[in-house]
């Protein structure tokens, strides 16, 4: 048991970690000057007379507001001009996946209760015969961004890999789509953030990053399989859209 975060697997993890450890230092700073002002305040008017609330004079409601104000200011401030930097520089930054030649693209189909993702096979199309199909087992290359396009077949669901900070939900009737970059070999959490039905425990997945070299050996022999495995009379395995960029 831990009170700290999960690992953070991801390239650009740390900015997230980042934000929310500015967040708690302005929240120490903020509830120390509290506690403090109120522990003086105790220790000098304790024995004081009660008097009546006046409301204070205009002087010290004009202090109050501008000490309220300059603490929105800093703290918040701050904060947003943060989340707006990830926002533009990673998050909806679709430049990168998409001029990038190693991009790995997934196309994602949410279920009561599992994640069924499809790769395309060596001809880099989605929607032939060498497409690749997994349950509950994603496996991405170390250091290639990886760019997921997400829809749901029944209700709404929360795609979650804590350990790369990535959360979105999966709608059914709308493609929702994000990207994340491995920063090391290992394996982790799929999970789902969303509570959608009585199994909602069991839709837990595995992501797996691989080396570059290991990831297309498996996506070259999966493919292979995909293809004699292949039966176009199998309507319900022939899911999935035309990948279409923002």
């Amino acid at each position: 048991m831990t009170l700290s975060l999960p690992e953070d697997a991801s390239t650009h993890g740390h900015r997230i970690d980042e934000l929310l450890a500015s967040s708690h230092r302005f929240d120490a700073v903020l509830i120390a000057v509290a506690l403090g002002w109120l522990v003086l305040a105790v220790w000098r008017f304790h024995q004081a007379k009660q008097a009546a609330s006046d409301g204070g004079t205009r002087r010290s409601r004009a202090w109050v507001l501008g000490l309220a104000l300059g603490a929105f200011a800093v703290v918040d401030g701050s904060l947003l001009l943060g989340s707006e930097g990830y926002l533009r520089d990673v998050l909806w930054n679709f430049h990168v996946p998409a001029e990038d030649p190693r991009t790995v693209r997934i196309e994602i189909n949410a279920h009561q209760w599992s994640w069924e993702a499809r790769y395309a096979g060596a001809d880099g199309r989605f929607g032939t015969p060498d497409d690749v199909v997994t349950w509950n087992d994603l496996r991405v290359p170390v250091g290639a961004p990886v760019w997921v396009q997400l829809v749901s077949t029944d209700v709404v669901h929360g795609f979650s890999l804590p350990h790369f900070r990535v959360k979105l939900d999966a709608i059914p009737g709308r493609v929702n789509q994000t990207w994340f970059q491995a920063a090391r070999e290992g394996a982790w959490e799929a999970a789902c953030y969303q509570h959608c039905g009585t199994s909602h425990y069991r839709m837990r997945g595995v992501l797996t990053a691989m080396s570059p070299e290991s990831y297309a050996t498996w996506l070259r022999e999966a493919g292979k399989q995909a293809t004699q495995a292949y039966d176009a009379e199998d309507l319900a395995a022939h899911w999935g859209w035309e990948w279409k960029a923002p």
